[in-house]
């Protein structure tokens, strides 16, 4: 007897399909799994055994194969528990095996028959939907599935469950899909901005980042309020578009996060240690699982303390930052996740802190200056857009009132407008390149002037050169101005401060 079951595997943040072939044959009681199956497959055969005996049903006494098609991709985990049971049952007669074509089944079972929860449910049910079959889950992802649902998904708590649906004697209820939260709603418990005091330039860069997706680096002395700022960046985001917050969610999916399903269009927000490792940033393992860079994707990455941050973790994110994609080699195969991320840094201008604070002495000598400030390379600096002092705040300003302050909400509306201009372009800002670039920030002869001379007098690279324009569009942007003026470009110019002179290793300070 042969039975088919169909399944999905988890590679990456895609779910290829996987059939799984049982086949009970004469000779003496066995179980074999063949296809390239891990530890953890290999281990199914005994919770299967037990699961199908507790749950009442027989487990037959004959040879059983089972075949994990395709046979060049490595299965791993317990999510093939349920397609096999369900093929040894059909296989044995003890289900139809003709209602088990319109189906895909993932599932890891315990010894008594319930279905624990997988990581990587998120793919299966889009690749499931793909395919034009039902997926059934375990109850426990149901919520998970349900961001995705389109009434082709099922849930169940037990292989009995399971047993009845498939047998049409109590069918499982599809699961609705998850209603999306208003934008208003979503935002509602983020820090304001409204409680930063001062600060009116970081304020504005801060702004200047969120309509244009733009990198971001604060310096200045400790409790300026670089990451108090930072903290804030989220809150005048606009809220993510479905399909990109389908690719955010199936990469916490895979990652095994716990998917907030009432808030799940807001960008995520990670701020890893300064003692993360490279892998930790970038993934990896001998199961490559997304690292920090790809659980920010579309969303934001605050590295805090930057100078602070291993070199090597650092120049990790070079490639990422442009190309939006990690890609993770090992012998048996590459995974590709998605890491399209905003970084925002925060670091001090020296060791101890305080080099240009205004009545503290920095106690630094100049080569512990250069050697604390070379750590973050020259490449690595032209990737952010913005390089900001965030500058220390007199005692009137901070013991005073806040009024006047602008809230995150009505920043965030000139944000969402701003984007809404660029959506039209088709292209965010900090994504602009070669001809969109030159049509998007068409410059006059001053202006080219302008630039020319900045190049010449900062040292500045032609990585550079281009994100200046992709500023200076995304001020016109705010401004709901068609052309860029050379107000535009000033204030652009006066957003990279830190950039090197000449080659060398030093700071330029405006």
């Amino acid at each position: 007897m042969l039975a088919i079951v169909h399944s999905r595997a988890s590679v990456g943040v895609s779910a290829p399909a996987v059939t799984v072939e049982v086949h009970l044959s004469g000779g003496l009681p066995a179980l074999s799994i063949v296809g390239l199956p891990e530890t953890g497959v290999r281990e199914s055969r005994e919770r299967v055994r037990s699961a199908l005996l507790n749950a009442g049903f027989e487990f037959p006494a004959r040879r059983i194969t089972i075949n994990l098609a395709p046979a060049d991709l490595p299965k791993e985990g317990g999510r093939f528990d349920l397609p096999i049971a369900l093929g040894i049952l059909a296989a044995s007669g003890q289900i139809p095996a003709d209602s088990l074509s319109a189906h895909e089944f993932v599932g890891e079972l315990s010894l008594d028959g319930a279905l624990r929860p997988l990581n990587g449910v998120l793919p299966s049910v889009l690749a499931a939907r793909a395919a034009g079959r039902a997926l059934l889950v375990p109850q426990a992802n149901a919520a998970e599935a349900a961001l995705a649902s389109e009434g082709e998904v099922l849930a169940a708590g037990h292989l009995l469950a399971v047993v009845e649906h498939l047998a049409a004697r109590a069918r499982l209820v599809p699961v609705a899909r998850a209603p999306r939260t208003p934008a208003s709603e979503s935002a509602r418990e983020l820090p304001d901005l409204a409680d930063v005091r001062g600060q009116a330039v970081p304020r504005r860069a801060l702004e200047v980042a969120a309509a244009g997706n733009h990198n971001l680096l604060f310096f200045g002395p400790p409790g300026t309020g670089k990451s108090m700022l930072a903290s804030r960046l989220p809150g005048i985001l606009p809220d993510l578009e479905d399909d990109a917050a389908m690719e955010v969610a199936s990469v916490h999916s895979v990652a095994g996060l716990a998917l907030a399903t009432d808030d799940w269009h807001s960008p995520p927000f990670r701020a890893p240690h300064h003692t993360a490792s490279a892998v930790a940033m970038v993934g990896g393992g001998s199961s490559p699982r997304p690292g920090e860079i790809s659980l920010a994707h579309r969303g934001v990455l605050f590295l805090d303390e930057l100078p602070e941050f291993e070199r090597r973790v650092l120049e990790v994110l070079r490639e990422p930052m442009e190309t939006g994609e990690i890609a993770i080699s090992r012998a048996a195969r590459q995974v590709r996740f998605p890491a399209r991320f905003q970084v925002v840094g925060a670091m001090n201008p020296c060791p101890c802190g305080f080099s240009g604070h205004p009545t503290i002495e920095c106690q630094c000598t100049p080569q512990q200056v250069l050697r604390y400030r070379s750590k973050i390379s020259g490449p690595l600096l032209d990737r952010f857009d913005l390089h900001v002092e965030v500058p220390v705040q007199g005692g009137d300003i901070l013991m005073g009132q806040a009024s006047g302050a602008e809230s995150s909400a009505l920043v965030r509306s000139r944000v969402v407008q701003a984007r809404a201009r660029q959506n039209r372009r088709k292209q965010l800002n900090s994504e602009l390149s070669g001809r969109a670039l030159q049509e998007a920030c068409r410059l006059d002869t001053e202006g080219e002037r302008l630039l020319t001379g900045a190049m010449e007098k900062l040292g500045l690279s032609a990585r550079a050169l281009h994100r200046i324009l992709r500023v200076a569009r995304t001020l016109a942007d705010l401004d709901g101005a068609e052309h860029l003026a050379h107000s535009h470009l000033v204030e652009a110019l006066g957003y990279r401060q830190l950039d090197r002179q000449h080659g060398q290793n030093a700071l330029v300070s405006s």
